[in-house]
Protein backbone atom coordinates (compact mmCIF):
# COMPACT_ATOMS: atom_id res chain seq x y z
CA UNK A 1 0.00 0.00 0.00
CA UNK A 2 1.41 3.38 -1.05
CA UNK A 3 1.20 6.11 1.58
CA UNK A 4 0.25 9.53 0.20
CA UNK A 5 -0.01 12.79 2.16
CA UNK A 6 -1.81 15.88 0.87
CA UNK A 7 -0.99 19.16 2.64
CA UNK A 8 -3.49 22.03 2.77
CA UNK A 9 -3.46 24.57 5.61
CA UNK A 10 -7.09 25.63 5.91
CA UNK A 11 -10.37 24.14 4.76
CA UNK A 12 -12.95 26.31 3.01
CA UNK A 13 -16.02 24.24 2.05
CA UNK A 14 -16.62 26.48 -0.97
CA UNK A 15 -12.99 26.67 -2.09
CA UNK A 16 -11.82 25.40 -5.43
CA UNK A 17 -8.72 23.86 -3.87
CA UNK A 18 -10.84 21.83 -1.46
CA UNK A 19 -13.08 20.57 -4.25
CA UNK A 20 -9.96 19.66 -6.18
CA UNK A 21 -8.55 17.79 -3.17
CA UNK A 22 -11.81 15.89 -2.73
CA UNK A 23 -11.77 14.79 -6.37
CA UNK A 24 -8.10 13.91 -6.17
CA UNK A 25 -8.70 11.74 -3.14
CA UNK A 26 -11.68 10.04 -4.76
CA UNK A 27 -9.53 9.26 -7.79
CA UNK A 28 -6.79 7.87 -5.57
CA UNK A 29 -9.19 5.84 -3.46
CA UNK A 30 -10.48 4.24 -6.64
CA UNK A 31 -6.96 2.95 -7.26
CA UNK A 32 -7.35 0.66 -4.24
CA UNK A 33 -3.65 0.68 -3.44
CA UNK A 34 -3.20 4.12 -1.92
CA UNK A 35 -3.64 5.17 1.72
CA UNK A 36 -4.34 8.91 1.81
CA UNK A 37 -3.71 11.27 4.73
CA UNK A 38 -4.72 14.92 4.85
CA UNK A 39 -2.26 17.19 6.66
CA UNK A 40 -3.95 20.44 7.67
CA UNK A 41 -4.29 22.95 10.45
CA UNK A 42 -8.02 22.41 10.41
CA UNK A 43 -10.38 20.23 8.38
CA UNK A 44 -13.97 19.35 9.35
CA UNK A 45 -14.01 15.88 10.87
CA UNK A 46 -17.01 14.88 8.78
CA UNK A 47 -15.09 15.73 5.59
CA UNK A 48 -12.34 13.31 6.56
CA UNK A 49 -14.24 10.56 8.37
CA UNK A 50 -16.91 10.14 5.69
CA UNK A 51 -14.38 9.11 3.05
CA UNK A 52 -11.57 6.63 2.59
CA UNK A 53 -8.81 8.84 3.90
CA UNK A 54 -7.34 9.95 7.20
CA UNK A 55 -7.04 13.41 8.69
CA UNK A 56 -3.94 14.42 10.67
CA UNK A 57 -3.71 17.83 12.30
CA UNK A 58 -0.59 19.88 11.63
CA UNK A 59 -1.26 23.08 13.55
CA UNK A 60 1.90 24.48 15.18
CA UNK A 61 1.74 27.81 17.00
CA UNK A 62 2.36 30.95 14.97
CA UNK A 63 2.14 34.69 15.23
CA UNK A 64 1.65 36.62 12.00
CA UNK A 65 1.20 35.32 8.50
CA UNK A 66 4.89 34.78 7.66
CA UNK A 67 5.36 32.58 10.72
CA UNK A 68 2.07 30.86 9.85
CA UNK A 69 3.40 29.77 6.45
CA UNK A 70 6.84 28.80 7.71
CA UNK A 71 5.59 26.85 10.72
CA UNK A 72 3.14 24.82 8.65
CA UNK A 73 5.83 24.00 6.11
CA UNK A 74 8.14 22.81 8.90
CA UNK A 75 5.38 20.69 10.45
CA UNK A 76 4.64 19.03 7.11
CA UNK A 77 8.30 18.38 6.33
CA UNK A 78 8.82 16.78 9.75
CA UNK A 79 6.17 14.22 8.81
CA UNK A 80 7.21 13.79 5.17
CA UNK A 81 9.35 10.73 5.90
CA UNK A 82 6.22 8.87 7.06
CA UNK A 83 4.82 8.91 3.51
CA UNK A 84 5.86 7.65 0.11
CA UNK A 85 4.56 10.71 -1.71
CA UNK A 86 3.83 14.25 -0.50
CA UNK A 87 1.51 16.52 -2.48
CA UNK A 88 1.27 20.11 -1.27
CA UNK A 89 -1.23 22.85 -2.01
CA UNK A 90 1.04 25.25 -0.14
CA UNK A 91 4.53 26.44 -1.05
CA UNK A 92 6.66 23.80 0.67
CA UNK A 93 10.15 23.06 -0.73
CA UNK A 94 10.74 19.32 -0.81
CA UNK A 95 7.20 18.25 -1.75
CA UNK A 96 7.15 15.74 -4.61
CA UNK A 97 3.92 17.15 -6.08
CA UNK A 98 2.69 20.75 -5.96
CA UNK A 99 -0.75 21.86 -7.07
CA UNK A 100 -0.35 25.45 -8.29
CA UNK A 101 -3.97 26.38 -7.69
CA UNK A 102 -3.07 29.95 -6.73
CA UNK A 103 -0.67 30.38 -9.62
CA UNK A 104 2.70 32.06 -9.16
CA UNK A 105 2.98 34.46 -6.25
CA UNK A 106 5.66 36.57 -7.94
CA UNK A 107 3.34 37.06 -10.92
CA UNK A 108 0.45 38.00 -8.64
CA UNK A 109 2.67 40.68 -7.07
CA UNK A 110 3.51 42.06 -10.51
CA UNK A 111 -0.18 42.39 -11.31
CA UNK A 112 -0.92 43.97 -7.95
CA UNK A 113 1.84 46.52 -8.51
CA UNK A 114 0.18 47.65 -11.76
CA UNK A 115 -2.95 48.66 -9.85
CA UNK A 116 -1.18 50.42 -6.96
CA UNK A 117 0.44 53.78 -6.48
CA UNK A 118 4.10 54.33 -5.63
CA UNK A 119 3.59 53.81 -1.88
CA UNK A 120 1.61 50.62 -2.47
CA UNK A 121 4.29 49.23 -4.77
CA UNK A 122 6.94 50.00 -2.17
CA UNK A 123 4.90 48.20 0.51
CA UNK A 124 4.69 45.11 -1.69
CA UNK A 125 8.41 45.21 -2.44
CA UNK A 126 9.48 45.39 1.20
CA UNK A 127 6.83 43.14 2.75
CA UNK A 128 8.46 40.38 4.79
CA UNK A 129 5.53 38.08 4.00
CA UNK A 130 5.74 38.52 0.23
CA UNK A 131 9.51 38.25 0.25
CA UNK A 132 9.25 35.01 2.20
CA UNK A 133 6.68 33.54 -0.22
CA UNK A 134 8.69 34.48 -3.31
CA UNK A 135 11.88 33.02 -1.83
CA UNK A 136 10.08 29.84 -0.76
CA UNK A 137 8.31 29.55 -4.10
CA UNK A 138 11.60 29.64 -6.00
CA UNK A 139 13.15 27.11 -3.62
CA UNK A 140 10.17 24.79 -4.14
CA UNK A 141 10.18 24.97 -7.95
CA UNK A 142 13.93 24.37 -8.13
CA UNK A 143 14.06 21.65 -5.44
CA UNK A 144 15.39 18.28 -6.72
CA UNK A 145 12.56 16.42 -4.94
CA UNK A 146 9.89 18.05 -7.10
CA UNK A 147 8.45 15.49 -9.53
CA UNK A 148 5.24 17.10 -10.76
CA UNK A 149 3.41 20.42 -10.75
CA UNK A 150 -0.35 20.27 -11.34
CA UNK A 151 -1.42 23.48 -13.08
CA UNK A 152 -5.03 24.55 -13.57
CA UNK A 153 -4.32 26.52 -16.74
CA UNK A 154 -1.77 26.80 -19.52
CA UNK A 155 -1.17 30.36 -18.35
CA UNK A 156 0.20 29.09 -15.04
CA UNK A 157 2.19 26.30 -16.70
CA UNK A 158 3.90 28.66 -19.13
CA UNK A 159 4.63 31.16 -16.37
CA UNK A 160 6.35 28.51 -14.23
CA UNK A 161 8.50 27.45 -17.19
CA UNK A 162 9.47 31.06 -17.96
CA UNK A 163 10.23 32.09 -14.36
CA UNK A 164 11.79 28.97 -12.88
CA UNK A 165 12.86 26.79 -15.79
CA UNK A 166 10.90 23.76 -14.59
CA UNK A 167 11.09 21.07 -17.33
CA UNK A 168 7.90 20.70 -19.34
CA UNK A 169 7.65 16.99 -18.49
CA UNK A 170 7.14 17.91 -14.82
CA UNK A 171 4.15 20.14 -15.57
CA UNK A 172 0.61 18.79 -16.03
CA UNK A 173 -2.44 20.90 -16.88
CA UNK A 174 -5.59 19.59 -15.23
CA UNK A 175 -8.46 22.06 -15.54
CA UNK A 176 -10.92 22.46 -12.68
CA UNK A 177 -14.05 20.42 -13.19
CA UNK A 178 -17.64 21.64 -12.92
CA UNK A 179 -20.85 19.83 -12.06
CA UNK A 180 -22.54 20.32 -15.43
CA UNK A 181 -25.81 18.86 -14.15
CA UNK A 182 -26.07 21.38 -11.30
CA UNK A 183 -24.70 24.33 -13.25
CA UNK A 184 -26.87 24.22 -16.34
CA UNK A 185 -28.80 26.71 -18.51
CA UNK A 186 -31.94 25.53 -16.71
CA UNK A 187 -30.98 27.90 -13.86
CA UNK A 188 -32.73 30.53 -15.99
CA UNK A 189 -35.85 29.47 -14.08
CA UNK A 190 -34.70 31.92 -11.39
CA UNK A 191 -34.68 34.86 -13.81
CA UNK A 192 -38.08 36.41 -13.12
CA UNK A 193 -38.01 35.80 -9.36
CA UNK A 194 -34.56 37.31 -8.78
CA UNK A 195 -35.03 40.27 -11.09
CA UNK A 196 -38.30 41.09 -9.37
CA UNK A 197 -36.53 40.87 -6.01
CA UNK A 198 -33.76 43.19 -7.21
CA UNK A 199 -36.06 45.59 -9.06
CA UNK A 200 -34.46 44.93 -12.45
CA UNK A 201 -36.57 44.81 -15.60
CA UNK A 202 -36.99 41.39 -17.21
CA UNK A 203 -35.40 42.52 -20.48
CA UNK A 204 -32.59 44.69 -19.08
CA UNK A 205 -29.07 43.44 -19.97
CA UNK A 206 -27.71 42.07 -16.69
CA UNK A 207 -24.11 41.14 -15.86
CA UNK A 208 -23.24 38.86 -12.93
CA UNK A 209 -20.04 39.20 -10.88
CA UNK A 210 -19.18 36.50 -8.32
CA UNK A 211 -16.11 36.74 -6.14
CA UNK A 212 -14.69 38.10 -2.90
CA UNK A 213 -11.65 40.33 -2.71
CA UNK A 214 -12.97 43.14 -4.89
CA UNK A 215 -9.63 44.80 -5.63
CA UNK A 216 -8.18 41.61 -7.13
CA UNK A 217 -11.37 40.51 -8.87
CA UNK A 218 -11.85 43.86 -10.60
CA UNK A 219 -15.00 45.44 -9.18
CA UNK A 220 -13.72 48.96 -9.85
CA UNK A 221 -13.05 48.15 -13.50
CA UNK A 222 -16.52 46.60 -13.79
CA UNK A 223 -18.21 49.67 -12.34
CA UNK A 224 -16.29 52.04 -14.60
CA UNK A 225 -16.93 49.87 -17.65
CA UNK A 226 -20.72 49.94 -17.29
CA UNK A 227 -20.89 53.65 -16.42
CA UNK A 228 -21.59 54.99 -19.95
CA UNK A 229 -23.75 51.99 -20.97
CA UNK A 230 -26.99 53.17 -19.46
CA UNK A 231 -28.99 50.01 -20.19
CA UNK A 232 -26.55 47.63 -18.49
CA UNK A 233 -27.12 46.40 -14.92
CA UNK A 234 -24.66 44.58 -12.64
CA UNK A 235 -25.14 42.28 -9.63
CA UNK A 236 -22.14 41.63 -7.39
CA UNK A 237 -22.19 38.49 -5.23
CA UNK A 238 -19.34 38.38 -2.76
CA UNK A 239 -17.98 40.19 0.24
CA UNK A 240 -15.13 42.59 0.84
CA UNK A 241 -14.08 44.50 3.94
CA UNK A 242 -13.94 47.67 1.78
CA UNK A 243 -17.37 47.18 0.29
CA UNK A 244 -18.35 50.70 1.41
CA UNK A 245 -15.57 52.11 -0.76
CA UNK A 246 -16.98 50.41 -3.87
CA UNK A 247 -20.53 51.46 -3.06
CA UNK A 248 -19.25 55.06 -2.77
CA UNK A 249 -17.51 54.69 -6.14
CA UNK A 250 -20.73 53.39 -7.70
CA UNK A 251 -22.57 56.47 -6.41
CA UNK A 252 -19.79 58.75 -7.66
CA UNK A 253 -20.00 57.17 -11.13
CA UNK A 254 -23.79 57.45 -11.13
CA UNK A 255 -24.27 53.69 -11.57
CA UNK A 256 -25.62 52.82 -8.12
CA UNK A 257 -29.24 52.56 -9.38
CA UNK A 258 -28.03 49.86 -11.81
CA UNK A 259 -25.82 47.92 -9.37
CA UNK A 260 -26.82 45.48 -6.64
CA UNK A 261 -24.26 44.53 -3.97
CA UNK A 262 -25.60 41.20 -2.72
CA UNK A 263 -22.90 40.33 -0.22
CA UNK A 264 -21.98 36.67 0.30
CA UNK A 265 -24.60 34.29 -1.07
CA UNK A 266 -25.11 30.66 -0.08
CA UNK A 267 -26.32 29.62 -3.53
CA UNK A 268 -24.97 31.32 -6.66
CA UNK A 269 -27.24 29.49 -9.11
CA UNK A 270 -30.03 32.11 -8.87
CA UNK A 271 -27.44 34.81 -9.59
CA UNK A 272 -26.31 33.01 -12.76
CA UNK A 273 -29.92 32.26 -13.67
CA UNK A 274 -30.96 35.90 -13.55
CA UNK A 275 -27.99 37.17 -15.58
CA UNK A 276 -27.23 37.41 -19.29
CA UNK A 277 -23.42 37.31 -19.04
CA UNK A 278 -20.64 36.91 -16.49
CA UNK A 279 -18.15 39.73 -15.90
CA UNK A 280 -14.87 39.13 -14.04
CA UNK A 281 -12.11 41.60 -15.01
CA UNK A 282 -9.75 40.04 -12.49
CA UNK A 283 -6.14 41.15 -12.09
CA UNK A 284 -4.87 37.59 -11.68
CA UNK A 285 -6.82 34.36 -11.33
CA UNK A 286 -5.25 31.04 -12.37
CA UNK A 287 -8.71 29.54 -13.02
CA UNK A 288 -11.70 30.74 -10.96
CA UNK A 289 -14.46 28.20 -10.49
CA UNK A 290 -17.08 30.94 -10.90
CA UNK A 291 -16.07 31.32 -14.56
CA UNK A 292 -16.58 27.62 -15.26
CA UNK A 293 -19.90 27.60 -13.42
CA UNK A 294 -21.13 30.63 -15.33
CA UNK A 295 -20.14 29.17 -18.70
CA UNK A 296 -21.84 25.88 -17.79
CA UNK A 297 -24.99 27.88 -17.05
CA UNK A 298 -24.84 29.35 -20.54
CA UNK A 299 -23.45 32.78 -19.67
CA UNK A 300 -20.90 34.26 -22.08
CA UNK A 301 -17.78 35.36 -20.19
CA UNK A 302 -16.06 38.73 -20.13
CA UNK A 303 -12.74 38.34 -18.35
CA UNK A 304 -9.09 39.35 -18.41
CA UNK A 305 -5.82 38.22 -19.92
CA UNK A 306 -4.72 37.44 -16.35
CA UNK A 307 -7.46 34.84 -15.96
CA UNK A 308 -6.86 31.19 -16.89
CA UNK A 309 -10.48 30.86 -18.04
CA UNK A 310 -9.62 33.14 -20.97
CA UNK A 311 -8.11 30.01 -22.56
CA UNK A 312 -11.63 28.71 -23.14
CA UNK A 313 -12.86 31.88 -24.84
CA UNK A 314 -13.26 32.45 -28.56
CA UNK A 315 -13.64 36.21 -28.96
CA UNK A 316 -17.18 37.23 -29.82
CA UNK A 317 -18.37 33.62 -29.77
CA UNK A 318 -18.59 32.66 -26.09
CA UNK A 319 -16.98 35.73 -24.54
CA UNK A 320 -14.51 38.60 -24.68
CA UNK A 321 -11.05 39.09 -23.14
CA UNK A 322 -9.32 42.39 -22.27
CA UNK A 323 -6.53 43.57 -20.02
CA UNK A 324 -7.77 43.76 -16.43
CA UNK A 325 -7.33 47.54 -16.24
CA UNK A 326 -8.53 48.38 -19.76
CA UNK A 327 -11.85 50.07 -18.98
CA UNK A 328 -12.22 51.34 -22.54
CA UNK A 329 -11.56 47.86 -23.91
CA UNK A 330 -14.30 46.40 -21.72
CA UNK A 331 -16.71 49.11 -22.80
CA UNK A 332 -16.06 48.13 -26.41
CA UNK A 333 -16.51 44.44 -25.54
CA UNK A 334 -19.78 45.20 -23.75
CA UNK A 335 -21.04 47.08 -26.79
CA UNK A 336 -20.20 44.05 -28.94
CA UNK A 337 -22.04 41.84 -26.46
CA UNK A 338 -25.09 44.10 -26.55
CA UNK A 339 -25.07 43.98 -30.35
CA UNK A 340 -24.83 40.17 -30.34
CA UNK A 341 -27.81 39.81 -28.01
CA UNK A 342 -30.18 42.15 -29.84
CA UNK A 343 -32.08 39.20 -31.29
CA UNK A 344 -33.31 35.98 -29.72
CA UNK A 345 -31.13 34.07 -32.19
CA UNK A 346 -28.10 36.02 -31.04
CA UNK A 347 -28.86 35.40 -27.36
CA UNK A 348 -29.36 31.69 -28.03
CA UNK A 349 -26.06 31.48 -29.94
CA UNK A 350 -24.17 33.04 -27.02
CA UNK A 351 -25.80 30.72 -24.47
CA UNK A 352 -25.16 27.65 -26.59
CA UNK A 353 -21.51 28.55 -27.20
CA UNK A 354 -20.88 29.29 -23.52
CA UNK A 355 -22.36 25.99 -22.44
CA UNK A 356 -20.37 24.10 -25.09
CA UNK A 357 -17.11 25.64 -23.78
CA UNK A 358 -17.66 24.15 -20.31
CA UNK A 359 -19.28 20.82 -21.18
CA UNK A 360 -16.08 18.77 -21.65
CA UNK A 361 -14.75 19.78 -18.21
CA UNK A 362 -16.93 17.72 -15.92
CA UNK A 363 -15.96 16.58 -12.44
CA UNK A 364 -15.65 13.05 -13.82
CA UNK A 365 -13.25 14.25 -16.52
CA UNK A 366 -11.10 15.94 -13.87
CA UNK A 367 -11.09 12.80 -11.71
CA UNK A 368 -10.08 10.69 -14.72
CA UNK A 369 -7.23 13.03 -15.58
CA UNK A 370 -6.03 12.96 -11.97
CA UNK A 371 -6.28 9.20 -11.80
CA UNK A 372 -4.09 8.84 -14.88
CA UNK A 373 -1.57 11.33 -13.53
CA UNK A 374 -1.33 9.65 -10.14
CA UNK A 375 -1.05 6.23 -11.76
CA UNK A 376 2.00 7.45 -13.65
CA UNK A 377 3.55 8.98 -10.53
CA UNK A 378 2.88 6.00 -8.32
CA UNK A 379 4.11 3.53 -10.92
CA UNK A 380 7.49 5.21 -10.70
CA UNK A 381 7.65 4.79 -6.91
Amino acid sequence: MIRLAIARQRYNPHGGAERFVARALEALSAEGRVAVTLLARDWPEEAASSRDWRFQRADPFYWGRTWREASFACAVNRRAAEYDLLQSHERIPGAAVFRAGDGVHATWLDHQARARGAFGRMALRWSMYHRYLCRTERAMFTHPALRCVICNSRMVRDDIVARFGVPAEKLAVVYNGVDTATFHPEVARYRTEMRTQWGIDEEAPLLAFVGSGFARKGVETALRAIAPLLSVHLVIAGEDKRRGHYEALARELGVMPRVRFLGAVDDVKPVYGAADAFFLPTLYDPFPNACIEALACGLPLLTSTGCGAAEWITEGHDGWVCDALDVTGYQTALKDWLACRKTEEGRLALRTAARAAAEPYTLSAMATALSLLYSQLLTCQ
